[in-house]
């Protein structure tokens, strides 16, 4: 079992990764101050792995709501049931809620977690790639808007995230490819060791060998968690880490959120940011090519769709948490390892851009 710590002071918390601890390593109850936790999960993940947290957390009377399993869920409507769910069972301000399921389960549990009588303790167990390698570290919860991918959340950290890379075994194939463009996203923006990793063990890393798995999820995860300790909320460094999400939050927006996953949506934004730092001279085209041969190794798309033009991405991009004062702003890579923040990204770049790439 690996473990490393997100340093944040008195909201410091510990991330544990291996295989089996879901089941055997760590204790939870050691993490849970109150007589009833509250599982939340959903209708693919509850069949495999409930009944055996439910078992572990007997001494405490827990409780769990399991919903629909998609990112069409992740909306006020849920994030209201739940709360229903809490106030319904009479659960108080020491109630402790515990993420168990992938990226949008994290999110809608860690939002209504932060919300909940202003603030209740919660626990994130991620059982997907995406949500081992990115969203269940740091302490971004939210809900999507028609309008806008997580535009309605808050910072809120969790008090322990347990990675059991056992629960990868169950992951449909297109769901760990999607984890991986989060993965190649941290080797591109901080890590050139890491990118060359995954360029020399894609068939150990797709058939999910143990040793290579929680080499590639404890680095994301200490990248991250370095990260998050200097920007907690995102006024600077951190903002580095969405390399690929404003193209790839216009994607998800536009064509329904959960008909492109938002690990390929992010795959296509990366391969859009890149295609626009090679047309400013930024990245060479042997650069270029190495990250799209990388995305395409691990079966993640390098094209958006086709019926996206210009003015949708954006009306779409306008809407983007890291804009100010109404100007678009993009994380471009410099080169392998490094990303930078531009403003100055002009409507004739993003026409040639956009009128190469589309697939």
């Amino acid at each position: 079992m690996l473990e490393l710590t997100v340093n944040l002071d008195e909201r410091s918390y510990p991330i544990y990764i291996g295989p089996g601890i879901f089941e055997a390593g760590v204790n939870l109850l050691d993490y849970i101050k109150t007589r009833r936790p509250v599982v939340v999960t959903n209708e693919t993940v509850a069949p495999l792995y409930l009944d055996l947290l439910l078992n572990k957390l007997a001494p405490c009377e827990p409780l769990h709501i399991v919903l629909p399993d998609g990112e069409q869920y992740k909306t006020l409507e849920y994030f209201e049931k739940v709360s229903a769910f809490l106030l319904e069972n009479n659960c108080g301000r020491d109630t402790c809620l515990i993420a168990l399921g992938g990226g949008v389960i994290g999110d809608l549990t860690g939002f209504v977690a932060a919300c909940y009588q202003r603030g209740v303790p919660f626990i994130q167990i991620p059982t997907t790639l995406l949500s081992q390698v990115d969203s269940s570290v740091g302490g971004k919860t939210a809900v999507n808007h028609p309008l806008g991918k997580n535009m309605i959340g808050a910072f809120y950290q969790p008090d322990l995230v347990l990675i059991d890379t056992n629960s990868l075994i169950t992951l449909p194939e297109r769901e760990f490819a999607a984890g991986m463009a989060e993965v190649i996203k941290y080797g591109l923006i901080y890590d050139t060791e890491l990118f060359a990793y995954l360029e020399q063990h894609v068939e150990q890393i797709k058939d999910q060998s143990t040793e290579h798995l929680q080499h590639i999820i404890f680095r994301c995860c200490q990248i991250k968690a370095l990260i998050v300790a200097e920007d907690e909320t995102e006024q600077g460094q951190r903002a580095l880490l969405n390399l690929g999400h404003t193209f790839g939050h216009a994607i998800e927006a536009q064509m329904g959120y959960g008909n492109w996953l938002h690990g390929e949506a992010v795959a296509a934004g990366m391969v859009m940011a890149s295609k626009l730092s090679y047309q400013r001279g930024k990245l060479s085209n042997v650069e270029l090519q190495r990250i799209i041969n990388l995305l395409i190794a691990y079966d993640l798309p390098t094209l958006f769709p086709q019926e996206m033009g210009l003015d949708v991405f954006v009306k779409h991009m306008k809407k983007d948490k890291k804009n100010k004062l109404g100007t678009i702003r993009f994380i471009l890579p410099k080169n392998f390892g490094q990303c930078e923040l531009v403003s100055d990204v002009t409507e004739a770049e993003l026409e040639d851009l956009i009128s190469s790439n589309a697939g």
